[in-house]
C-alpha cells in the first residue's frame, strides 16, 4: 500500500519528510529549497543564517536522502530540487 505522503503536493511532501527524518528541519529550509529549482550552499548561509559548513552539510545530506541532485558546475555546487525541476519541466 502506498504511502499518503505520495500524494501530497511536492513541498508539503518534502516538509513532512524532512521533519520527520532530520533535526534540522525548517520552514525556512523548506522555503528556500522551493524559491528555485536549485539552491546553493550561499543561498541556505543567507537565507537560514547558518554557517557556510552547516549550510554544506544541511545540502549534502539532503542529496544524500534523495531529496537534490548535487551537480558540480566549475568551481560551485549547485543542489537541483528534484521535485520541483519535474514540475517545472512537465517530466
Amino acid at each position: 500500500m502506498k504511502s499518503e505522503l505520495q500524494y501530497l503536493p511536492p513541498q508539503i511532501d518534502y516538509k513532512h519528510r524532512i521533519r520527520e527524518d532530520h533535526k534540522f528541519y525548517s520552514q525556512d529550509l523548506i522555503n528556500n529549497l522551493f524559491y528555485h529549482p536549485y539552491t546553493k550552499i550561499d543561498f541556505l548561509e543567507r537565507d537560514l543564517n547558518v554557517s557556510r559548513l552547516t549550510a554544506t552539510k544541511y545540502l549534502d545530506t539532503l542529496a544524500d536522502a534523495g531529496f537534490l541532485k548535487k551537480e558540480k558546475i566549475g568551481r560551485s555546487n549547485y543542489y537541483v530540487n528534484t521535485a520541483l525541476f519535474r514540475i517545472l519541466t512537465g517530466e
